[in-house]
């Protein structure tokens, strides 16, 4: 899999790439596992914005993803490799022996023909999902529970991949992409495998465009406005005034955290994605 140039026709075409997705073997969504998607374009219940630079951008239709993976002991078919808008890695569809069908995170290695199973009994095989405490240690998985049924949540994006590093008890020890070492529960569900369209990250969109049809709306440097409104803005000269940039609000941004610490989660954090400073 890689990435395309086009001839430099304009400054757009000049920088942008393109994905080649040959992997793909589906057009149009099975209608039946697509939901209409409604855009807030970033505002709230009272039709303010409260997430600025949204809007716009291409109509999408939902495609409902099994991320729970509980038909246990029913195999399926890989029908297609699709592509999802909604989402960096690409899906697969699965028909199973019951006439069941469903959407679920492809793979690398998944093609269309193979069959796939989940329970605890399912072999090692990209596209199986079982319990982490039934999974070997050194194994990579992704769609990884957090709590036992209540479907994946680490480990969605394109090209992710989870290694099992170690099992202590009723907890198994994750190293997520970010080097974060976390312990989750073993009856947690996961996928074997790292997902598809690992390239998607090397795209350049190339010109502005493209980010219009993703949904993304431009946005204005604040040492380009004037100081009503922007606390960087005014001056002869263009330069954040007086120490640490600053938000319209006047809050710090730029490497300010804003985790609320006290996590319920946090205390399951072997090693933090953060080394510390000596």
């Amino acid at each position: 899999m890689a990435n395309r140039k086009t001839k430099p026709t304009s400054p757009g075409r000049r920088f942008g790439t393109y994905q080649l997705r040959e992997e793909l073997s589906g057009d149009a969504p099975t209608k039946s596992l697509t939901a209409g998607k409604k855009r807030s374009s970033g505002r709230n219940a009272n039709g303010r914005v409260t997430s600025r630079h949204r809007g716009g951008g291409a109509k999408r239709r939902y495609r409902e993803i099994d991320f729970k993976r509980i038909k246990d002991g029913v195999p399926a078919r890989v029908a297609t490799i699709e592509y999802d808008p909604n989402r960096s890695a690409y899906i697969a569809l699965l028909n199973y022996a019951d006439g069941h069908k469903s959407y679920i995170l492809a793979p690398q290695g998944l093609s269309v023909g193979d069959e796939v199973v989940s329970g605890a009994d399912a072999d090692i095989t990209p596209g199986n999902a079982l319990p982490l405490s039934k999974i070997p240690t050194g194994t990579v998985v992704h769609n990884v529970e957090m709590t036992p049924g209540q479907g994946g949540r680490l480990g969605r994006a394109a090209g992710t991949a989870i290694q099992v590093v170690a099992k202590e008890g009723a907890m198994v020890s994750l190293r997520l992409p970010s080097s974060e070492v976390r312990m989750v529960r073993g009856e947690c569900r996961a996928t074997v495998g790292s997902l598809t369209n690992a390239d998607h990250q090397n795209v350049k969109w190339g010109k502005a465009g493209r980010s219009r049809h993703r949904n993304k709306r431009p946005q204005t440097r604040g040492v380009a406005m004037n100081p009503v409104d922007h606390p960087h803005g005014g001056g002869e000269a263009h330069h954040t005034p007086g120490g640490h940039p600053v938000t319209p609000w006047g809050k710090p941004t730029l490497g300010y955290r804003t985790r609320k610490k006290g996590k319920k989660s946090d205390e399951l954090i072997v090693r933090g994605r953060r080394r510390k400073k000596r």
